[in-house]
């Protein structure tokens, strides 16, 4: 329904000027997605996700640095709802033919102690860029047994106002207020 565009809805991690002190980290798409809740009508809440996620991630732990870009496929919707669905991407939601990706940047995070806290960024949704922060509900990095390469994510958090990016459908019986719920891993390059 929102954005998540960051959502995009949340584009995280992007190798950038620092990259000399950051590690990249290229974003895990089958670990990343970005999921909306939006209540309907103030009866039920509508949930929903982004299924197509890319992008890259700077991160040097020991200066508490990062930098993020994340791309989200607003064609990837998927609530469950093939109709509804279709009507989400159309021009009275994402406009997923003329916009098809949202997109979060960001150019540093805030650490508490050795943990992200909140990532200060941008995003741009049906072509308007407006600032968002998301805030770190958990973050962590281990090394995964699998890929034999450290791994860092978690998951963070924002609620955005869609008609700040023109998004006004239904409004005021659809609430403006968006939650936009993230879900992130990066694996070391």
């Amino acid at each position: 329904m929102k954005h998540t565009a960051v959502a995009a809805a949340l584009a995280l991690f992007a190798a950038g000027a620092a990259q000399a002190q950051g590690v990249a980290y290229a974003i895990d798409p089958t670990h990343t997605f970005v999921t909306f809740e939006v209540r309907h009508f103030g009866t039920s809440t509508v949930r929903g996700r982004f299924d197509r996620a890319q992008g890259s991630v700077a991160l040097d732990k020991a200066a508490r640095t990062g930098r993020a870009d994340i791309t989200i496929e607003t064609a990837s919707i998927n609530s469950g709802i093939a109709a509804f669905d279709a009507h989400l991407k159309n021009k009275d939601f994402f406009d997923a033919s003329v916009h098809p990706a949202a997109r979060f940047v960001a150019e540093r995070f805030e650490f508490d102690g050795d943990k992200v806290a909140t990532v200060p960024g941008a995003l741009t949704l049906l072509g308007k860029t407006l600032p968002v922060t998301l805030r770190a509900t958990n973050f962590n990095c281990y090394d995964n047994p699998r890929i034999k390469r450290e791994v860092c994510g978690g998951d963070f958090e924002t609620t955005i106002q869609r008609s700040q990016w023109g998004m006004t459908f239904g409004l005021p019986g659809i609430p403006d207020n968006v939650r936009l719920v993230i879900q992130i891993e990066a694996a070391k390059q």
